[in-house]
């Protein structure tokens, strides 16, 4: 079980370590609440409603659903850009985008235990990471990826590695990740991986999880 999310500006990065962002889209007529329960169970410990096509209602009731699948496991529930949801599910954490509401006015408008993420897409947005109010940054996208193509560039190892050179704040590497790269990715400098396509579209959810866990936590 993940306790103690957020303590003062630091984040457990342990509950970063496997970060799941849902795409209904890739269930294959699952749905997203089946898809997530396997996840978690082969060890997933973060999750992120994002789904875009969504109306607010049904964005909602869907955060509510995954809110209470997930608080027997002290696993957090990240809201994807909207704030009003964020608030009236009670989620643990938001996480923000170049062109969604400013850090700071998500800050005033969040209580001080919700965590924020924000994703950034070249160095200067690190640089200014400095001075935000975030808990950990986003590192999108690493690898190419057909799941989110409103990016710039991929970041590449290389890049993630500057990254990490430049901040002390949390990664979570995101983009094009899979069984395949994930511990090359560990190695240069992510302290957790966000999938997508790589779960949500696994057959066995909860055997893809368990792989991907196996292989970030081997020695």
């Amino acid at each position: 079980m993940v306790n103690a999310i957020v303590s003062g500006r630091g984040l457990d990065t342990q509950a970063l370590r496997l970060y799941l962002v849902t795409d209904k889209s890739s269930a294959a007529g699952r749905t997203l609440t089946d898809v997530v329960a396997a996840a978690v169970q082969g060890g997933v410990t973060c999750v992120q409603l994002r789904e875009k096509e969504l109306n607010t209602r049904d964005f909602f009731a869907q955060a509510i659903l995954l809110k209470e699948l997930l608080a027997p496991y002290g696993i957090p529930l990240v809201i994807n850009d909207r704030i009003d949801v964020a608030l009236a599910c009670g989620a643990q954490g938001v996480h923000l985008g170049q062109s969604d509401l400013p850090v700071e006015a998500a800050r005033r408008l969040l209580p001080p235990e919700v965590f924020i993420g924000w994703s950034v897409e070249t160095m200067d947005d690190v640089v200014r990471s400095a001075a935000m109010p975030v808990h950990y940054l986003g590192v999108s996208p690493i690898h190419a990826t057909p799941t989110k193509t409103d990016t710039l560039a991929p970041w590449g190892l290389e890049g993630l590695r500057k990254v990490r050179s430049a901040t002390a704040l949390p990664l979570v590497a995101i983009g094009g990740i899979h069984a395949g790269n994930a511990r090359d990715v560990l190695s240069a400098g992510a302290d957790g991986l966000a999938v997508v396509s790589a779960l949500c579209g696994a057959q066995d959810p909860r055997a893809a999880a368990a792989a991907l866990r196996k292989l970030m936590d081997a020695d």
